[in-house]
């Protein structure tokens, strides 16, 4: 994959507007006053505006806070050095705890108190699912959105852009891999009771049937939910060497904090996205080790001497900035920022939504600092159709390959 990205981009400079007196045309002309441009919310003559609801203070905050972070600092960027063809970028955010009525009330302000101009990177399933219809009949773009849910990505919405794969794709190429690969015959299914956790459900079920075998076993719970033993038992018995796992950071820690107290081996313990993090690789106990996640972006640490100096340099910056290490939600942050300055740029002064979505569909060449490709196209807003596999090694995410599909 291509390993560079130019961080400084020549940015459009507002042209200076010529002052008349009441709103009339200059005197001594017979020229007629020029057209007023459209009403565009959250378009000013000098900032636009972008908003999100967003998870800073509930279960899934790691992704919500590191999200918000790393796109913050690429916004700043390029707010520091002028804006984008004379505009700032300002973001709004809005806490929902990872729930659904907390979104609803969130994307009502955003949408008709603070005008904004397209929500960016709202994260969560059962939050974006809640309130994305009412969005659109707004008009208001739902960009990258902080979810591999198939519902960002099918049916085709113009108004939708996504800037990774989804659960199900993922699941369903973790099935596949390891069956195909590392030997494994029985595969199960441990997961949330929501939205997200039956996608994965849905995941593991149909690559199983495509390969003429059966999920031997499933276990559901609930966001709140802290003792496991039970359901990791059942799986046990049943045999399982194979477990797909729907589920987030907390959750994850403590199913395999479960099988390791229950001496359960001999099994992958397979997740996604939503439950990658360096918390879990932390766990001291040891219970992150050998835990497998299909990612769209590989965590990257800022000591690998293999790592191009962009990347490094960024690393350091975050670090310096936020006093903590940039994990995976603050990469797709930055680069969620990144990619918003770039359709920005394309879609010129004259700022419209139109313009804008034509525009991010004019990205077709796009490598971020971090070396991973994004395309997307004038009937194709999905963004990213492969996966990258990474394991827990020695208390360090470890990427094994980033081009698998199902």
């Amino acid at each position: 994959m291509k390993r560079s990205l130019a961080m400084g981009r020549l940015l459009g400079l507002a042209l200076p507007l010529a002052v008349v007196g009441c709103g009339e045309a200059p005197t001594g002309t017979d020229e007629a006053p020029a057209a007023e441009a459209p009403v565009v919310d959250g378009v000013t003559d000098t900032e636009v505006v972008f908003g999100t609801h967003t998870d800073l203070s509930g279960a899934i905050a790691i992704w919500g806070v590191g999200v918000l972070n790393g796109a913050r600092m690429r916004f700043d960027e390029v707010n520091e050095a002028g804006g984008v063809h004379g505009r700032s970028v300002r973001y709004i955010v809005e806490d929902t705890q990872y729930q659904v009525p907390r979104a609803i009330s969130a994307a009502n302000k955003l949408i008709n108190r603070d005008k904004i101009f397209a929500m960016l990177m709202a994260v969560g399933t059962p939050t974006n699912n809640a309130v994305m219809q009412t969005q659109f009949r707004a008009g208001v773009p739902n960009i990258f959105p902080g979810t591999g849910a198939r519902a960002m990505v099918e049916p085709f919405e113009r108004l939708m852009f996504s800037q990774h794969g989804t659960y199900y794709d993922e699941i369903r190429a973790g099935v596949k891999y390891f069956i195909e690969n590392e030997g494994k015959t029985t595969p199960c299914v441990m997961y949330l009771n929501n939205d997200y956790g039956l996608e994965i459900l849905e995941g593991a079920q149909d690559q199983a049937a495509e390969m003429g075998i059966e999920i031997a076993q499933t276990a559901a719970h609930k966001i709140t939910d802290s003792e496991f033993t039970a359901s990791v038992i059942r799986l046990r018995n049943a045999g399982c060497d194979l477990v797909m796992l729907g589920s987030v950071h907390r959750d994850t820690i403590l199913i395999l904090e479960a099988a390791r107290k229950l001496g359960y081996e001999d099994v992958a313990w397979v997740g996604n996205n939503a439950a990658y993090g360096q918390v879990i690789a932390d766990q001291e106990s040891g219970a992150g080790e050998g835990y497998y996640a299909f990612v769209h972006m590989g965590k990257i640490y800022e000591d690998d001497e293999t790592l191009p100096e962009e990347a490094r340099d960024w690393m350091r910056r975050y670090r310096e900035r936020y006093g903590e290490e940039a994990g995976l939600p603050a990469m797709e942050g930055y680069r969620g920022a990144d990619l918003v300055v770039v359709a920005l740029e394309r879609a010129g002064r004259d700022l419209t939504r139109d313009g804008f979505i034509e525009a991010m569909e004019s990205i077709n060449d796009y490598t971020d600092i971090f070396g991973y490709s994004v395309v997307f196209g004038p009937n194709d807003h999905k963004g990213v159709d492969e996966s990258a596999l990474s394991v827990v090694r020695d208390g360090r995410w470890v990427t094994l390959d980033t081009s698998i599909r199902y």
